[in-house]
């Protein structure tokens, strides 16, 4: 609505006031989104955090304007399920190549593993789980299903698989890190 917009511009304009950066009142950078998004909505993970960055960054300048932002927040806080499958599988597509890969799902798998052997190596073990999860012998029902619609069998999905997964299980629109803030 015409005060949230409202609301979100005047946030935008007081958190362009407390930063300090090169961007002259233009917007603001990284680490005040970052700053920001954790203490509204709890989010926490630095890789979740610098790819919700890139989403809203859309022209790539290092800060995010006041449009990005109401854009950006309108998706986050009031966005469709297709706006939010769009949004999501681009924080996954960590190089925009359109595609979620193998190694696209181990750097975004890589901090969410909490336990790990006192002899194992962190990225030892998340390549463990990645390639069990595509070799479709996960435990969890939701990587089965998201995976059982890569058709292709290559290692990577496609938004069009995506989309088929999430429409099937709403679960899986953060399968691979929190990027979404939750009800609250």
């Amino acid at each position: 609505s015409k005060s949230e917009v409202e609301c979100l511009v005047k946030l935008f304009d007081t958190l362009v006031a407390k930063a300090s950066s090169q961007f002259a009142g233009a917007g603001f950078d990284r680490t005040v989104f970052r700053d920001t998004l954790y203490s509204a909505f709890g989010m926490t993970d630095d890789v979740v955090l610098d790819r919700v960055f890139s989403t809203f960054d859309k022209e790539n300048r290092g800060c995010i304007t006041v449009v990005e932002w109401v854009e950006g927040l309108a998706v986050l806080l009031r966005g469709t399920l297709e706006e939010k499958m769009k949004y999501c599988f681009a924080v996954y597509d960590l190089n925009g190549d359109g595609y979620i890969s193998k190694e696209e799902m181990f750097q975004m798998l890589k901090d969410s593993l909490l336990i790990q052997p006192a002899d194992e190596e962190p990225d030892e073990g998340v390549k463990d789980l990645v390639e069990i999860v595509l070799k479709k012998m996960a435990s969890t029902y939701l990587f089965v299903t998201f995976l059982l619609q890569d058709y292709d069998h290559d290692g990577k999905l496609s938004f069009t698989d995506f989309e088929k997964a999430v429409r099937d299980e709403n679960l899986l629109l953060e399968a691979f890190g929190p990027c979404l803030p939750d009800i609250k």
